[in-house]
């Protein structure tokens, strides 16, 4: 069972490092797969109220017999629950949905700027920290000047910012702005969502070097980034694969040429149009 480190949030709160995500994962096969990433040794769980899996995903930490603190939780905001106070009321429903008294990690899901909302909305995740329901608060695709607002109106740094980010869109100006500001670099479809990129010769090759696949390669480039990332699959065997990279290390030159990749080509939406 491989060992996956720890970063700590700016609150003090420590964060597996790699996690599963469940975007897209459907209700019916959600239980089987937290089930199997829980068998292979993942310790941290990324849904969302939009994922529509949160029970599934309460069900399956349940029936692990693990201990509230052995497992880290984050959900997400749900774009039409933005506001101060719906905020802290759609949390205490996920919370009924997982089974939990509390998350480790609530996110406000999209900026969404042209509904201007999210700098009330981050005043109610802030009422969800203070009252305990979530021990951190985040946000997820939200661009620089998103930050700087919330920076500038409210009282809390988001412990996090969850954004697509692979080497074909490696953020370097989102993720300085970051370091510079102790908010933690989470990374979704942090291996492009498959596709093309895993048949790249130059990943193949790094891959060779280490006897490692080309995901493995691109999720070891995002840890000595210091990046959280969140590898999905629903198959036993890539479940266990996607974990085992915290016992190989790239070199310089190859994360170079890992980061060397960077096209800006974005496979998701654009944060300051979607929602």
């Amino acid at each position: 069972m491989s060992s996956v480190p720890n970063l700590t949030l700016n609150n003090g709160v420590a964060i597996p490092q790699l996690g599963f995500g469940v975007f897209q994962v459907g209700p019916g096969e959600t239980v089987e797969a937290v089930g199997q990433a829980l068998d292979a040794g993942y310790r941290h769980f990324d849904t969302a109220q939009a994922y529509g899996n949160e029970a599934e995903v309460g069900r399956a930490i349940a029936e692990s017999g693990l201990g509230r603190d052995e497992v880290f939780v984050t959900t997400k905001l749900a774009n039409d629950r933005q506001g101060r106070d719906s905020a802290v009321t759609a949390l205490g429903e996920s919370l009924e949905k997982l089974g939990l008294d509390f998350v480790d990690l609530y996110l406000v899901h999209w900026p969404r700027p042209q509904a201007d909302v999210y700098v009330e909305t981050w005043e109610g995740m802030e009422r969800c920290a203070k009252d305990g329901t979530a021990r951190a608060i985040g946000v997820s695709n939200f661009q620089v000047p998103h930050l700087e607002r919330l920076a500038a109106e409210t009282a809390t740094v988001p412990a996090v910012n969850q954004i697509e980010l692979h080497p074909l869109l490696s953020q370097k100006t989102l993720r300085a702005y970051h370091a510079d500001h102790g908010i933690v670099t989470e990374a979704w479809a942090p291996i492009a969502k498959g596709g093309e990129l895993l048949s790249d010769e130059r990943l193949r090759a790094i891959g060779r070097a280490h006897d490692r696949s080309a995901a493995q390669v691109v999720l070891r480039w995002h840890i000595q980034l210091g990046n959280v990332v969140f590898p999905k699959s629903v198959t036993p065997s890539r479940i266990r694969e996607n974990i085992d990279v915290v016992d190989f290390v790239l070199s310089d030159d190859e994360m170079a040429t890992v980061s060397a990749m960077d096209a800006g080509t974005r496979l998701g939406p654009d944060p300051d149009r979607f929602g």
